[in-house]
């Protein structure tokens, strides 16, 4: 027999295929609408069958976070592959083996050290790698200045050094920090114009500069206008979280992610009940504790997926976690939460959640369960 939600074992990573589906399509048009090319990122789900229902819906390449990540997907049939993190110089062969065996890797740098590094190794194994030059546009993270010395030296060291320099990439992480539709907006300005910017200076100096590459949610749902780009990346939109709730890109029926875990306990004169989901199935990330509303370990709905107002995932050890509600605590809790009632948990960030399980449960519109695998790693 098939396992239900009644019956499957718990904690269990939920995937609610209808709004996982909902949230690919609205960024696929959005994207089609803007006209640039969408290269989604691919590290919150790490998983085929979400994968290949962004693919399906238009995107063109997947953006990943380790290699593994990409030797996993090159497996599946996707050979576009942009590998979004700074380029390690002890990679390098295992970057140039998915090369050779047909996958047409792209890689990132954004110093002149590891550019230089790069050209050494390519040349000595006659290979000309597809390298992109990662753009600060924020101050959030890595990456270099748009206006500053070093992207031409970078550029040059890559493009002197026989290797291809395939564009610009920039990542507004600070978008995260945001919670207005005009700041959001402002944002996503600052980024484009950043990028472009940056690609401007490159093709000035008479380097190839064909790739301007943006992205996070927030901003990619947020531009106005995305001229002089050519492509977008974002990647936890396929299944949101209370984090994009707060910053305003979502509803929480947008969240197509949550932990389906059961009621195991009570303390009763403290309000509580306790479930059997932790921080090793929430993860411990406390993303919303900086915003505008803090969830704890997440927001606590029913088995069927609707928010109980005022009900989080307080607190949370190993594998216990503790269900209260917000403001005066429940004296009834036992009685509204009895032993064996089954909830599902809205996590604070997707990415985290996610990571904590070998594998998601589809839920189709008709109650069925799928085996989705998740692999791990780097």
């Amino acid at each position: 027999m098939h396992p239900t939600l009644d019956t499957l074992d718990t904690p269990a990573a939920i995937i609610d295929v209808a709004r996982m589906q909902h949230n690919i399509d609205r960024m696929q048009q959005r994207m089609n609408a803007l006209g640039v090319r969408f290269r989604p990122h691919v590290k919150t789900s790490k998983c085929m069958p979400v994968v290949r229902a962004q693919l399906d819906a238009g995107a063109q390449g997947i953006t990943v976070s380790t290699l593994l990540e990409a030797e996993h997907f090159f497996a599946e049939g996707v050979t576009d592959i942009l590998y979004a993190v700074g380029m390690a110089a002890h990679r390098l062969p295992h970057a140039l083996a998915l090369r050779r065996r047909g996958c047409h890797l792209k890689i990132l740098t954004d110093s002149v050290a590891s550019a230089e590094a790069i050209a050494k190794f390519g040349r000595a194994s006659g290979e000309a790698f597809e390298v992109m030059i990662e753009i600060d546009t924020d101050g959030h993270r890595s990456g270099i200045a748009p206006e500053d010395a070093v992207l031409l030296e970078v550029g040059r060291a890559l493009h002197d050094g026989g290797m291809r320099l395939a564009g610009v990439l920039t990542h507004a992480g600070s978008s995260y920090e945001l919670d207005t539709a005009e700041a959001l907006a402002a944002l996503a300005e600052q980024e484009r114009a950043g990028c472009v910017r940056a690609a401007e200076r490159l093709r000035a100096a008479h380097l190839p500069c064909p790739v301007v590459s943006i992205g996070s949610t927030p901003t990619a749902l947020s531009a106005a206008t995305l001229d002089g780009v050519t492509e977008v990346r974002a990647g936890v939109y396929v299944l949101f979280d209370l984090v994009m709730h707060n910053v305003g890109v979502c509803t929480t029926d947008d969240i197509a992610l949550s932990v389906l875990t059961t009621v195991i306990g009570h303390q009763n004169t403290k309000g509580w009940a306790i479930v059997d989901a932790g921080w090793m199935a929430m993860s411990r990330d406390r993303g919303t504790q900086k915003q505008r509303r803090d969830y704890g370990y997440g927001q606590v709905c029913t088995m069927a997926g609707t928010v109980l107002p005022g009900y989080v995932l307080s607190g949370a050890n190993q594998e216990h976690g503790i269900v209260s509600r917000e403001g005066e605590p429940d004296a009834d809790i036992a009685m509204h939460l009895p032993i064996g009632t089954r909830l599902r948990i809205l996590p604070n960030h997707a990415c985290a959640t996610g990571a904590q399980f070998p594998e998601y449960r589809a839920l189709s519109e008709d109650g069925e369960l799928a085996a989705w695998a998740r692999f791990h790693g780097w």
